[in-house]
């Protein structure tokens, strides 16, 4: 199990990756050392990956959609690896209810996105599909970046 301490840092971290540790130490009463060893100890663990959230329209990309991919059983590990490796995709995920995948991608122009789903279709046999363009991001990444309700955690 892991030890609220953990979870305060982590926390901290989520709203706020590039913090010091001194800045952390004195936001959460913490001895900076004990912070340094807590995030140590929970990298490639709970800690899977420091990152930057982009704005993606400020530079040119301006299409964002979450693709549900439905494909037959025998072509599902192909549209995996295809998805995997191509670069106009954000996030993959593997899903239940009636689809296989979730996908988030991110295209300069609707006819780009429109194109590549072309090629899914054509040369994966899709059975289902569903587009959902992002108009607006109003939330993300933010569940447990407030040290304050860490309660309804534990």
């Amino acid at each position: 199990m892991i030890e609220k301490k953990d979870l305060i840092v982590v926390s901290y971290l989520r709203q706020n990756a590039r913090e010091t540790l001194t800045r952390l130490s004195k936001k959460t009463h913490i001895p900076v050392s004990t912070i340094y060893d807590k995030i140590k100890t929970n990298e490639n663990n709970l800690i899977i990956k420091y990152t930057s959230l982009l704005d993606f329209s400020k530079i040119g990309f301006n299409t964002r959609a979450n693709l549900m991919l439905k494909v037959k059983r025998e072509k599902r590990d192909e549209l995996k690896d295809y998805l995997m490796k191509h670069h106009n995709i954000n996030s993959l995920f593997k899903v239940n209810n009636g689809f296989d995948f979730m996908v988030d991608v991110i295209f300069k122009h609707i006819k780009d996105m429109e194109d590549f789903i072309e090629i899914l279709e054509q040369r994966f046999s899709i059975v289902d599909k569903q587009v959902h363009y992002i108009v607006d991001d109003i939330k993300r990444e933010s569940f447990m970046d407030n040290p304050n309700v860490l309660e309804i955690i534990n």
